[in-house]
């Protein structure tokens, strides 16, 4: 299952995809770059995305805080450089969920 959680960055206001069949959470390079969050862990993971292309990540952000409505949770991110829809930039897979 997939639905959106609005998420109220004081950089960002955007949505995040919920993704029941994503086992990471997910982050464009240029939203990192945007919230000025901590500099990034460096990693050796590759990954498959949806539409089957492989893509190594620029590193790994661990404890970010997402705002959702009067509640804010911690989540790991891997960052990887993609063009996501800006509306929608997050990923937010089962770890989070």
């Amino acid at each position: 299952g997939k639905f959106l959680i609005p998420c109220g960055f004081s950089e960002l206001k955007c949505k995040a995809l919920a993704d029941l069949g994503a086992s990471i959470n997910l982050m464009p390079l240029s939203v990192w770059k945007q919230l000025g969050l901590p500099d990034l862990i460096p990693t050796q993971m590759t990954l498959e995305l949806a539409n089957r292309a492989i893509c190594t990540p620029d590193g790994i952000i661990r404890d970010v805080f997402i705002p959702v409505g009067k509640f804010t949770f911690s989540a790991d991110f891997v960052v990887v450089d993609y063009e996501s829809d800006p509306r929608v930039p997050l990923i937010l897979g089962r770890p989070f969920l």
